[in-house]
C-alpha cells in the first residue's frame, strides 16, 4: 500500500515527495459502470497510449466489466443473499416489537420472496449465461436470449439487497433514487450505503487494485450521465482510504457540469482533487507533471483545481491534434471478458461532428473545437495495427457521424488493400451518398451495420433543425443500404418544438411504410439539452426553459412552448408510449446490444436475421416496453422482466427525501 512520507512534522503526499526528484508517476484509470460491457469503452485507452508513450506507468482498469463479472458470480450472488438474510431478519425484529412503515413491509415481502428462490440455481445459470455471450451458443438466437433474460434476472435478485433500488443490466436504466442533478441528493447518494450498490462494487473491486498497485494519482472517466452516480461513488471511497493520492475525474459529463461543478467547492473537498475538461490525453499528462513539480497547476490546460484559496477554473483550453496521437492503448484490459465471442474494438478517426449544425444536438459539448479528422490513409494504417496487435477483426468506428469524403475513400482502401474486417458507425443522410456502388463498396469493405439520425421524415421539421435533408435522400440510402446487406438502424423523435401532430405522424408513417429497409429502430421524444443552440436561445424556437433551483448540476431542462402551436412535451411523449405499445412488434429484437446485432450480421453475412426478432406467443397479446426515457435500444420484454404472479416486483423510486 501506498504510504505517506513524513518529514519532521509534515505529511507529504507521493506526489509532493517526487517534486523535483525527475520520476514519473503511477496512475491507476478507472471506467465505471454503468455501460454496456460488450466491448471496452474507448477513454481510457486513449488516455493510456499518450501517458505511456511519455514513459508513465499506467494501470487501466474496467470496473464497468469487472463489476458484472462480479454480480453473475456464485461468491458475491451467496455474498447478496447473505445481506437480505440480514435485512430480513432486522426487519422481522422490527415488526415483532412495533410496527413496520408501508416501506419497509414492501422491502420485506420483496426480500421474503427472493430468499426463497432457489439461489444455487440461479448461479449455475448465470455462469452458463456468462459461457454462452462469450462462446459460439452465442450465435443460437434462443440460447441468447435466454442468457440475457437470466442476467436481468439476476440484476433483480441483487436489487432486492438495495432496496428500493432498481438496478438492471441492459439498457442502462439502474435507479438508485437519487436525482444525479441534484447536488444535495448526488453527496447523500455516494455514502448510502442501503441503495448504492457501487459503494460495495468499489469495497470488492476498486480499493483492493488501489491498495496493491499503490498509484500515485487515480483517474475516473465519466462519459454517461448512467456513469455519474458509480464514478463519484469511486473518488470519494478512494479518497477517504488513501488521501495522499490525487484523485481526478473527466469524461464528457464533467465537461457539460464544467459551469456548475467551480460552484460546488464540497466535490474538491471530499469527492477529489481536480476534474479535466474537454479532452484529457494531453490535460492529464501536464496534470501528472505538475504534481511532479514540473510546472504550476494553474499552468495545466482544462483544468479544475482546489487550493487554499478556493477552487480555480484554468482558463486555456488544449484541443488535441488528432494526427499526432498514438495508436489507442488497450494493454492490460481484459479483451476476452467482454460479454462478446469475439474482440471488438472501438477506434475513432474524427473528433467532432464534420456538420454540427443540428439545433437539438450537444454531442458535441465534449469538444471545445468541433470537426477534426485523420487522413484515410492513416485511418487504415491505425484500423491495420490494432487489427495485428490485439488479433481483433471487429470495429466500432466510434465517431460522432462518419464524413461521407473519408467512408468513400476509407471504404476504397480497405478492399483494395484486404484488411479483412469487420464494422459499424453512425452517419448521417447524404446526397452524396446515393450511388449503389458506393453502398456495394461499403458492404465489400465490411460494413455490418449502420446507425442514422433521422429524426423526422418531415422536411420542414429537417429544416426546422437545421439537418436539411430530403425526404427522397433518406429513401434511397436506406433503400441502397439494405440492398447491399448492410443493416439499417434509424432514430427519430417526436416533439422538436414547431411539430405538429400530423407531421409526428409522417414520421410515424415513413418508419412503418419503410420496414424493409428499416431494420431496427429507436424513437424518442425531444428533450431540451442544456448546451445546445436551443436551450442558449430559446425565443428563437418559441419555447420557454424553466430551471429549477433544486436541480444545480442540469444536463437537460424542462421547457414548455410560447405559443399553443405543435405538440407539448407531454404530447410527445404519449406518442413514444403509442408507438412502442401499437407499432413496434415489428422490431422488437430478443438479441439487444448493438454490438450483439452487428455480430450475428458479421456471422451471418446478411441483413435477413428473423431469428434475432422477438416472436408473440399464440394468444399473447403485444408487449410494451413502456418510455421511461431515452433507452438505448428498445428491447422485446423478457419473462425474467414481468413478475411472477403473486411476487412483489423492484418498483422504479423517483427520489429520496434529502433536505
Amino acid at each position: 500500500m501506498s504510504t505517506l512520507i513524513h518529514i519532521g512534522k509534515k505529511e507529504l503526499t507521493v506526489a509532493e515527495a517526487a517534486i523535483g526528484s525527475g520520476r514519473k508517476l503511477k496512475t491507476m484509470l478507472l471506467f465505471p459502470p454503468e455501460w454496456v460491457p460488450t466491448a471496452p469503452y474507448l477513454a481510457l485507452p486513449s488516455l493510456t497510449a499518450v501517458l505511456r508513450e511519455q514513459g508513465h506507468v499506467v494501470v487501466q482498469r474496467d470496473v464497468n466489466i469487472e463489476m458484472y463479472d462480479l454480480f453473475f458470480s456464485d461468491s458475491f450472488l451467496i455474498w447478496v443473499k447473505a445481506r437480505m438474510a440480514m435485512q430480513f431478519r432486522a426487519l422481522q425484529e422490527k415488526e415483532r416489537t412495533g410496527w413496520l412503515t408501508e416501506q419497509e413491509a414492501d422491502q420485506k415481502a420483496c426480500l421474503a420472496a427472493k430468499l426463497d428462490l432457489d439461489l444455487f440455481s440461479l448461479i449455475e445459470r448465470a455462469e452458463s449465461a456468462k459461457r454462452i455471450v462469450r462462446g459460439e451458443e452465442f450465435y443460437d438466437a434462443e440460447k441468447l436470449e435466454g442468457a440475457l433474460n437470466t442476467f436481468r434476472e439476476v440484476m433483480q435478485y441483487i436489487s432486492a439487497a438495495y432496496y428500493p433500488a432498481s438496478i438492471v443490466f441492459y439498457p442502462m436504466e439502474s435507479n438508485l433514487g437519487y436525482r444525479p442533478g441534484v447536488s444535495r441528493e448526488v453527496f447523500a447518494c455516494l455514502d448510502d450505503d442501503q441503495v448504492n450498490v457501487y459503494r460495495d462494487v468499489c469495497r470488492q473491486l476498486v480499493l483492493p487494485a488501489v491498495s496493491k498497485e499503490a498509484p500515485d494519482v487515480v483517474g475516473v472517466s465519466i462519459g454517461t450521465q448512467m456513469q455519474l452516480l458509480a464514478g463519484l461513488t469511486f473518488c470519494k471511497m478512494v479518497k477517504e482510504a488513501f488521501p495522499h493520492i490525487h484523485v481526478t475525474v473527466g469524461g464528457n459529463v464533467i465537461t457539460r457540469l464544467q459551469e456548475e461543478l467551480p460552484n460546488h467547492e464540497r466535490f474538491f473537498a471530499s469527492v477529489f482533487d481536480s476534474a479535466i475538461l474537454y479532452e484529457g490525453e494531453h490535460a492529464l499528462l501536464w496534470l501528472l507533471e505538475a504534481l511532479n513539480g514540473e510546472r504550476s497547476l494553474a499552468a495545466v490546460p482544462n483544468l479544475i483545481y482546489r487550493d487554499e484559496a478556493g477552487v480555480h477554473v484554468n482558463k486555456e483550453i488544449y484541443t488535441e491534434k488528432t494526427t499526432a496521437l498514438p495508436l489507442p492503448d488497450f494493454d492490460g484490459l481484459p479483451l476476452d471478458s467482454y460479454f462478446s465471442p469475439v474482440r471488438i474494438l472501438p477506434y475513432l478517426a474524427t473528433r467532432g461532428c464534420y456538420w454540427g449544425r443540428c439545433t437539438f444536438c450537444d454531442h458535441g459539448q465534449g469538444y471545445f473545437d468541433q470537426y477534426r479528422g485523420m487522413s484515410a490513409h492513416e485511418v487504415v494504417r491505425q484500423v491495420k495495427a490494432l487489427k495485428e496487435k490485439y488479433q481483433a477483426t471487429h470495429f466500432l468506428f466510434a465517431d460522432e457521424s462518419y464524413p461521407p469524403a473519408l467512408l468513400k475513400k476509407v471504404c476504397q482502401l480497405l478492399v483494395e488493400q484486404n484488411v479483412g474486417i469487420k464494422w459499424t458507425t453512425l452517419i448521417r443522410f447524404e446526397e452524396s451518398l446515393q450511388d449503389p456502388e458506393l453502398w456495394k463498396l461499403a458492404a465489400k469493405s465490411g460494413c455490418c451495420t449502420l446507425y442514422y439520425g433521422m429524426e423526422s421524415a418531415n422536411e420542414r421539421v429537417l429544416g426546422l433543425m437545421d439537418k436539411h435533408v430530403k425526404k427522397s435522400v433518406i429513401e434511397n440510402n436506406l433503400k441502397q443500404a439494405a440492398a447491399a446487406g448492410i443493416w439499417n438502424h434509424v432514430m427519430a423523435f417526436y416533439g422538436f418544438p414547431g411539430e405538429t401532430r400530423e407531421e409526428a405522424e409522417e414520421t410515424r408513417r415513413f418508419i412503418l411504410d419503410h420496414q424493409p429497409s428499416i431494420h431496427s429502430v429507436e424513437l424518442f421524444y425531444f428533450v431540451a439539452y442544456r448546451h445546445t443552440p436551443m436551450v442558449r436561445t430559446p425565443e428563437k424556437f418559441g419555447i420557454t426553459i424553466h430551471k429549477q433551483e433544486d436541480y444545480d448540476l442540469p444536463l437537460d431542462y424542462y421547457y414548455t412552448l410560447n405559443e399553443p402551436v405543435g405538440l407539448t412535451c407531454l404530447d410527445a411523449m404519449q406518442l413514444c408510449e403509442e408507438f412502442y405499445q401499437n407499432d413496434f412488434e415489428p422490431w422488437a429484437v430478443r438479441v439487444n446490444a448493438r454490438e450483439h446485432v452487428f455480430l450475428y450480421i458479421s456471422k451471418y453475412g446478411t441483413n435477413r436475421l428473423p431469428q434475432i426478432y422477438a416472436k408473440r406467443k399464440a394468444g399473447e397479446a403485444a408487449a410494451s416496453t413502456g418510455v421511461a426515457g431515452l433507452v438505448t435500444w428498445p428491447v422485446a420484454r423478457g419473462e425474467a422482466e414481468a413478475g411472477k404472479e403473486g411476487e412483489p416486483t423492484m418498483t422504479r423510486v423517483v427520489s429520496h427525501a434529502v433536505s
